[in-house]
């Protein structure tokens, strides 16, 4: 196993210690990461809310269910967030419930700004964009690969309102949330367990 990979994972959190964490942050007033402005520590206060909903109200769909209980394989799933992150606050609690389908994926968490080399080997176009799932084979340590930090259809609505209005402004981020509510996580278990199946493919196929 890449060695900034195994350190990560020996300095990560569990989803509830990571749950645990953004929401006292939230009420003590206060944000994980580098950048401590009102701002973020408001986005914070937002995550957490939404993160709420999420654990009670997102479900795996049926398809991913099947993939999920039928992997051959156990896996690490490490993923890079931080509290202040609305993506993240999206995506994570999705990949914790497909996590939680099976007992061959282990589900970790790290801060990004705690963990510079490992956002560095797993950039998005050149940037520290969150959050970022990878994937990586308990037994071998190989990385099978990576997904984030947003899914295709969120990704592409962001595209196209930057080249209608040049910027992304709060008027795209509530877009952005107003999609991922609507959305309830399926894209985001459709590209996973699309990886997951390709992996396995290429293992039939070698």
């Amino acid at each position: 196993m890449n060695s900034v990979i195994s350190t990560s994972i020996s300095n990560s959190f569990s989803y509830d210690e990571y749950r645990t964490l953004v929401a006292t942050y939230a009420q003590e007033g206060k944000t994980t990461g580098l950048t401590t402005t009102p701002e973020y520590i408001n986005y914070t206060k937002l995550n957490e809310s939404r993160m709420q909903r999420l654990d009670k109200t997102i479900e795996v769909t049926p398809e991913a269910k099947l993939v999920l209980e039928n992997l051959s394989k156990e896996y690490i799933w490490l993923v890079l967030a931080e509290s202040w992150c609305g993506d993240a606050a999206q995506v994570v609690p999705v990949i914790h419930k497909m996590a939680e389908v099976t007992s061959k994926i282990d589900l970790r968490i790290v801060l990004r700004d705690e963990n510079e080399e490992l956002m560095n080997l797993f950039l998005t176009n050149g940037t520290k964009s969150i959050p970022k799932l990878i994937i990586i084979e308990k037994e071998t340590g190989v990385v099978d690969g990576d997904f984030g930090p947003r899914p295709v259809p969120a990704k592409q609505l962001i595209v196209d309102y930057k080249a209608a209005h040049g910027v992304v402004d709060e008027t795209a981020k509530i877009e952005l949330q107003k999609w991922y509510l609507a959305d309830k996580g399926v894209a985001i278990q459709n590209e996973i367990t699309t990886l997951l199946t390709a992996t396995a493919s290429q293992i039939l196929q070698d």
